[in-house]
């Protein structure tokens, strides 16, 4: 736990390892990608977290990236079976997809409550 005149911890350390934005020791997610309610080391509120659809979105483009790059890698130097492909590439798809969930979605609420983000508003 930091102190008051320490430097915040960063949103990215504290983010991947699923720890609170604000004081970096109390736990971020109270299952594998539910948040929990508060820190239980500082207090903080995790209501303001909405990480909406955006760690999906970027584990499908990233875990897209990986997986079909090393597909088409195995393709033209080894060009194994289609079997093959499948053994290998599902369950690698399902283990990087779920690999990278959880750490993302942390990183983009610790950057919500760093960057103090909300939801957007019209002026009336």
């Amino acid at each position: 736990m930091r102190h008051d005149n320490d430097a915040p911890p960063s949103p990215y350390v504290t983010g991947t390892l699923g720890r609170c934005p604000r004081c970096g020791g109390g736990k971020l997610f109270r299952g594998f990608i539910e948040l929990a309610p508060s820190c239980e080391a500082c207090g903080l509120d995790y209501g303001f977290a909405d990480s909406g659809d955006g760690p999906a979105v970027l584990v499908t483009l990233l875990a897209g990236f990986i997986v079909v790059g090393a597909a088409l890698v195995v393709e033209v130097k080894y060009e194994p079976p289609m079997w093959l492909h499948l053994a290998i590439f599902l369950p690698l798809t399902l283990i990087v997809c779920l690999g990278m969930l959880r750490p993302l979605k942390g990183v983009l609420v610790s950057l919500q409550y760093r960057n103090k983000a909300g939801l957007g508003q019209l002026e009336k």
